[in-house]
């Protein structure tokens, strides 16, 4: 395979493996609420905005306002809970690093609000490596929407059919899918199984130590 000219990562269970942290901070909010929500249902509703999400379980029951103070009050739950564990997922450290020795452009295209990237970048001291960054904030349509990702290249200047996206979830897959990119799916949070209806995945991986991940480099 030749070297790729972009490579796009979703933040959250991609580059750090946090969604554990983000299911049980919601589950706990939305159950208060009265949602009596499974841990299992909590893991299929955690994509898009997070006000989206709220919308999904409880229509019309809040205000803009109300979901965006909800939803920083989640983020702030979710950040104390997460950084005593706060580091890149195994092997992604020396993925970063050949990939910017190779001048290769990298983009996060994430749901996340840019709250919680700034808690994964500042924190991680990251910023040199990424070249863009398109959070919820940045688009109208969340994944599966391709949005998020063909804002990514066009801020890195790059063709979509030359990037190659880093997704964790099968919405993310879909977006990838839906942007006309093909995708490399790290099992951290979803089985393989769960991703039989996309066409567009190269590989599977549990993380970036993988040999299968050589060959995006040579």
């Amino acid at each position: 395979m030749n070297a790729p000219l972009a490579f796009l990562f979703d933040l959250n269970g991609t580059m750090i493996d946090d969604m554990s942290y983000h299911i049980q901070a919601w589950h706990r909010i939305l159950n208060n609420l009265g949602a009596n929500i499974s841990l299992e249902k909590m893991k299929e509703e955690c994509y898009g905005k997070n006000e989206e999400l709220l919308e999904r379980i409880f229509p019309n029951r809040f205000s803009p306002e109300e979901k965006k103070q909800m939803s920083f009050e989640k983020e702030k739950a979710y950040q104390t809970a997460f950084a005593p564990s706060l580091q890149l997922i195994s092997g992604l450290p020396a993925f970063l690093e050949k990939a910017y020795q190779k001048h290769i452009p990298m983009a996060i295209g994430s749901a996340a609000i840019m709250y919680n990237i700034d808690f994964v970048l500042n924190g991680l001291h990251l910023h040199h490596y990424i070249n863009a960054v398109v959070s919820a904030d940045d688009v109208k349509n969340s994944k599966p929407h391709p949005e998020t990702f063909t804002k990514c290249a066009l801020a890195l200047g790059i063709s979509p059919a030359n990037c190659i996206v880093f997704e964790d979830a099968p919405k993310g897959v879909e977006a990838a899918k839906n942007a006309g990119m093909k995708a490399i799916v790290i099992t951290t949070l979803h089985e393989a199984a769960e991703f039989n209806q996309y066409d567009n995945i190269l590989f599977f991986i549990k993380d970036y130590n993988d040999p299968k991940m050589t060959i995006l480099l040579d």
